[in-house]
């Protein structure tokens, strides 16, 4: 009696749901890019408003340097966002495959030629 043979390859339903996965993660991460550009431009906004304050106090001074510190991390987590290992990760591994299999080649040319 032979085993029947798994398939390598995922099925139909099974990348379907990968593809339906990916998408909700991308709408969760699209509206937190929304809510986060609407906070920084808030914050923006704020700090403009202190800024042009002539009389400013100690603590209207704290408060900038904490809009400041807040909006640095909230464009960071923006950026960050904009790029995540798993859009990379097929490419990185193509170009560590082909490359290494280039330098290879390469190796067994010069040992050939020379």
């Amino acid at each position: 009696m032979t085993k029947p043979e798994a398939s390598p390859e995922p099925s139909f339903e099974q990348e379907l749901a990968d593809v339906d996965h990916s998408l909700v993660l991308l709408k969760e991460r699209y509206a937190q890019v929304l809510r986060d550009q609407q906070q920084q431009a808030q914050w923006q906004q704020e700090l403009k408003n202190l800024q042009q304050n002539k009389h400013q106090t100690p603590e209207m001074k704290a408060e900038l340097k904490r809009l400041q510190k807040q909006l640095e991390v909230l464009e960071i987590n923006l950026e960050s966002q904009l790029f995540s290992w798993s859009s990379v990760k097929r490419p990185f591994w193509q170009a560590v495959r082909f490359g290494g299999l280039g330098v290879v080649i390469g190796w067994l040319l010069r040992a050939y030629v020379g």
